[in-house]
């Protein structure tokens, strides 16, 4: 099977149009060992940058951490949140415009056991080991079952052979639709907590819940 990897010129786009082109591709982490994890993008936010009061770079902010939003499209940024959680962005439009999407969740593909490892077999007090569906389901589980933290913030995924996208035969595939909606877990940022800019595909089990 031929693998393509995403260009620079499939991020040049705003995150709107961004986030539900991701759906269906492949986010792949190769381990240090060489081995592949991978997971089909299943669910994504588009951020709008600076007149998105839900972004982390609105009215322009620009601070160490957000940085990476700056660069070229194809970078990753992958930023720490309430003290115990990476999630990951990928860097779209045009250099110097902070806008990203987020990816929220995957349908694992590759390393399905490895990621169970990394997301631990068992859950704290729970007698059952995690479902496929739990593994990738939500923005912070992925990162961890993928390996992905503040090292590879800033990484370009045009050019890393640690973590980039692939496309897919499989996107786009008949009888999927994808579905928008409010994004997730905003707090108050005005109509910007209305905004469908929160893309899935209708009916995955592997999307947040």
């Amino acid at each position: 099977m031929r693998r393509v990897r995403w260009k620079r010129l499939d991020y040049a786009k705003p995150a709107e149009e961004l986030a539900p082109a991701l759906l269906g591709h492949l986010l792949v982490r190769v381990m240090p060992g060489g081995e592949r994890v991978s997971g089909r993008i299943v669910e994504a936010e588009a951020y709008l940058g600076k007149r998105d009061l839900a972004s982390h770079a609105a009215g322009g902010r620009r601070t160490a951490r957000n940085e990476a939003m700056y660069g070229p499209p194809g970078l990753a940024y992958v930023y720490f949140t309430y003290g115990m959680h990476f999630c990951m962005n990928v860097v779209c439009g045009e250099r110097e415009e902070p806008v990203a999407v987020l990816i929220r969740a995957l349908e694992p593909v590759e390393g399905v056991a490895l990621m169970r490892r990394r997301r631990r077999a068992r859950r704290k007090g729970a007698k059952s080991a995690l479902r496929d569906v739990e593994l990738c389901a939500g923005p912070a589980r992925l990162c961890q079952a993928l390996a992905i933290d503040g090292r590879q913030n800033g990484l370009d995924l045009v050019r890393s052979g640690e973590l980039f996208i692939e496309h897919s035969t499989a996107a786009g595939s008949a009888g999927e639709r994808v579905r928008a909606g409010p994004r997730i877990g905003l707090g108050e940022v005005g109509e910007w907590n209305a905004a469908a800019l929160r893309f899935r595909i209708e009916g995955n089990a592997h999307v947040s819940r």
